[in-house]
């Protein structure tokens, strides 16, 4: 029977989120997974059958048809080619038991699934190519808590779904039965080992990078991986770089023993190993590794902002072309793409969101203010590793340190807030802050953004994609204006619903 969403499942263009044991089930995760694999399965019998017409005109018929030889219904089992789906997760505790469910959810709609175990997500998302596949679920809550999991889903271009074929995906499920296979026409699974060494071998090979001039410099650096994906990957990545590692949560056993997510507000352990190794600089990783954080050599932690800055700066130094960011990233990555005379375009936020903007520029760099890195070059897909390569390319280009290197760029202050709100409030809520904020710039392509340039100053509300919360970010040449506009911001909006509003959410 059609599906029906439990209350509390996080639902939107980022996937399906929510906590272990009251909200995500086996159960649950089996049918999503499988929902997913008939879904993939009915988009590749389609483009067949489309193919067949052009090829053969009306009337076509074969395996793209749809008929026996395709796994078709009279082969028992749902319309649709026999596809691939790649299957990969961060290291959280939870992850084994739903990576079985979504294993035995994709083959018992007859999709074959190639399972690559704890990796990093980017990793996971190249990988598409290599093997062909129709598709990815990565089972990763990102930087959510350790009670969290959830799928995140992938086509065959190794991008996430974008809005309008997740709700697509998500109409399938709520209206249609999902399709079983008899026992003959089960999925197979196959393992990847080599996922990691191809992503570490094309990362190494970028022509942005001088792999010799790194390795002699030689770099003392500091890693924490908060027992994520990470420990799987960059070390590896560094100590082929030539670089001396000091790391922390390198075991990759999902025991997060801090807030994963890799603001500075959680890097103080990181800063206090940068400054008792002696290291010249930190990194900082998500669980699932698609997110960078900075610490300089005196521990202290930059703004994740910057890291998407440097990077962006190596690339503009070697090849001009545009670069897109989202609506919530720090102004600090428009002035770099200016310095260099390239576009500069803001998108919605989400991955997917800024890696279609970034097909239609033809952008050469991008990502967002989160520490997630997009290098076109590589693939269209936020990415950790990349990152860290970059920035010691940075620091090899400038000579200096880094705290020197964000030195190079206008300071600003960016703070980040959340609450909870009730969404149906949130038209009349934008409506109340745009009367309370005149701006000289509105921008309402996601949520809402109020912008005052001459200053130096923006604020940015909007429902949250991963957390039942609104997100309060800004941005200012000193904190008290960025503080002031988060609090004003927030002001406006409990006006409506007195009380409503939970600072602590």
């Amino acid at each position: 029977m059609p599906l029906v969403f439990p209350s509390g499942l996080m639902v939107s263009v980022s996937g399906f989120r929510g906590t272990v044991g009251d909200v995500l089930t086996p159960e649950l995760m089996t049918t999503l997974a499988a929902g997913f694999g008939a879904f993939l399965r009915e988009e590749a019998a389609q483009e067949a059958a489309k193919g067949a017409q052009v090829a053969g005109g009306p009337g076509a018929s074969g395996p793209g048809a749809g008929g026996p030889e395709a796994g078709g219904p009279e082969a028992g089992g749902p319309t649709g080619a026999r596809i691939t789906v790649l299957l990969g997760r961060d290291s959280r505790t939870t992850g084994a038991m739903i990576e079985a469910a979504a294993m035995a959810g994709l083959q018992s709609v007859g999709v074959d699934v190639v399972k690559l175990g704890v990796v990093p997500t980017p990793t996971l998302l190249m990988a598409v190519a290599h093997h062909g596949a129709a598709g990815a679920l990565g089972v990763t809550a990102s930087h959510n808590p350790a009670q969290w999991n959830a799928f995140k889903f992938a086509g065959a271009d190794g991008t996430f779904l974008d809005a309008d074929r997740m709700l697509r995906f998500q109409a399938y499920l709520r209206e249609r039965e999902i399709p079983r296979v008899t026992w003959d026409q089960i999925g197979e699974v196959r393992d990847d080992a080599d996922a990691v060494g191809r992503h570490l071998e094309r990362i190494l090979s970028l022509p942005y990078l001088d792999v010799a001039a790194i390795r002699a410099r030689g770099f003392h650096v500091a890693l924490d991986c908060v027992h994520g994906a990470g420990g799987r990957m960059v070390p590896q990545l560094l100590e082929t770089l030539g670089c001396k590692v000091h790391g922390i949560g390198l075991e990759a056993d999902g025991r997060f023993p801090r807030d994963p997510e890799p603001t500075a507000a959680n890097l103080g352990d990181l800063g206090d190993l940068v400054r008792s190794t002696g290291a010249e600089l930190g990194f900082a990783v998500d669980p699932d590794v698609d997110r960078l954080s900075l610490v300089d050599r005196t521990g202290h932690a930059l703004g994740e902002d910057l890291t998407l800055a440097l990077c962006a700066d190596v690339v503009l130094r070697r090849v001009s072309g545009p670069v897109v960011t989202n609506l919530s990233t720090s102004r600090v990555v428009e002035d770099v793409a200016r310095s260099h005379d390239a576009p500069f375009h803001r998108a919605p936020v989400g991955e997917i969101n800024v890696a279609r903007r970034m097909q239609a520029e033809d952008a050469v760099v991008g990502g967002e203010g989160n520490g997630g890195i997009i290098l076109p070059a590589l693939h269209l897909t936020r990415d950790a590793p990349v990152g860290v390569a970059l920035l010691l390319q940075h620091l090899v280009d400038t000579g200096g340190s880094l705290a020197e290197a964000a030195g190079r760029w206008p300071e600003y202050h960016i703070v980040k807030e959340k609450a909870s709100f009730a969404r149906e409030k949130l038209a009349v809520g934008y409506a109340s802050l745009e009367e309370a904020l005149p701006a000289t710039e509105v921008d309402r392509a996601d949520g809402l953004r109020l912008a005052w340039p001459d200053d130096g100053a923006w604020l940015h509300v909007r429902p949250s994609g991963t957390e039942p919360v609104v997100r309060f970010i800004a941005e200012a040449r000193t904190l008290a204006k960025a503080n002031e506009l988060v609090a004003r911001g927030r002001g406006a909006l409990n006006t409506l619903a007195p009380g409503s509003m939970d600072p602590g959410a």
